[in-house]
């Protein structure tokens, strides 16, 4: 017996094919055995994929879960961007032209919201405060100032570096952040945005991500308070590369990371489930 699953293929934070992060966005009817899903995710090797379910409880137009391809994870940025491209570009099929919304299982409800140039999600924001990690910062390779998250849906650490330069220059030892469970986000000044910053993520199945909407979630009220504004750019150095417009909205619980950028679809199509 063989399922039909509509399948696309995105890259997000990018106008243009090869750019930004890939993200493969994929709409059930209902959801899959987990396992299955994790299988797909495996299948498709990029560093999410993003399943989508008409939300029944109401609370959201959809309900949306990520996986890398070893883990699910508990928040993911640009493959909630991609999901909003894929549902915003098809008013006809799917309902809804200017804002879509997804439920999803512990970062709450997130926002698609169509914008001139592209797309603005809103995330929670993570939260971070001095810690001393010296095995992460030994396998950065980098001694320098870190901080863990103590406040969002993921555990996630930032090590603040001085310029660019140093940013650029990291090689990391991909197999001691692999025994390292958390997200590693590596970030300093821009030379011409606000900030840069490099992300990496091995112990959850990507080595380094190309460019990673959660980590912006952190480095936004990272940088607001160190710039003292709640607008700012940013790029991530990463191989593909990627630029965002950040800004930050409210306090407290409340508030909300807004990232900006464009998506380009490069594969639409079906994926065959058999079995």
């Amino acid at each position: 017996m063989t399922q039909t699953i509509p399948y696309w293929h995105v890259d997000a934070f990018s106008s243009a094919t090869f750019g930004g992060n890939q993200a493969a966005v994929m709409v059930l009817d209902e959801w899959l055995p987990d396992d299955v899903l994790q299988a797909i995710g495996a299948e498709n090797l990029f560093a999410e994929t993003a399943f989508i379910v008409k939300d029944a409880r109401g609370e959201a137009d959809w309900e949306l879960r990520w996986f890398t391809p070893t883990d699910e994870v508990a928040l993911c940025g640009h493959a909630t961007l991609a999901s909003g491209h894929v549902v915003l570009s098809d008013p006809a099929r799917f309902g809804a032209s200017d804002r879509v919304t997804f439920r999803t299982r512990k970062a709450g409800v997130l926002e698609v919201v169509r914008m001139d140039q592209g797309y603005e999600l809103a995330l929670p924001v993570t939260l971070v405060e001095p810690s001393s990690q010296p095995e992460l910062l030994a396998a950065i390779g980098f001694r320098g100032e870190a901080y863990l998250s103590w406040r969002g849906a993921e555990q996630t650490a930032i090590i603040l570096m001085e310029s660019e330069d140093e940013i650029r220059a990291l090689k990391p030892d991909m197999e001691a952040l692999r025994q390292i469970d958390l997200m590693a986000i590596c970030t300093a000044p821009g030379a011409n945005h606000d900030i840069v910053s490099r992300v990496f993520v091995p112990a959850w199945g990507v080595d380094e991500d190309s460019v990673t909407g959660s980590a912006h979630a952190a480095l936004a009220p990272f940088w607001a308070e160190r710039l003292g504004r709640d607008t700012m750019t940013a790029h991530q150095a990463s191989t593909r590369g990627g630029d965002l417009a950040l800004r930050l909205e409210g306090s407290g619980k409340d508030a909300r990371a807004w990232l900006g950028g464009p998506c380009v679809t490069v594969v639409e199509g079906v994926f065959y489930l058999t079995g």
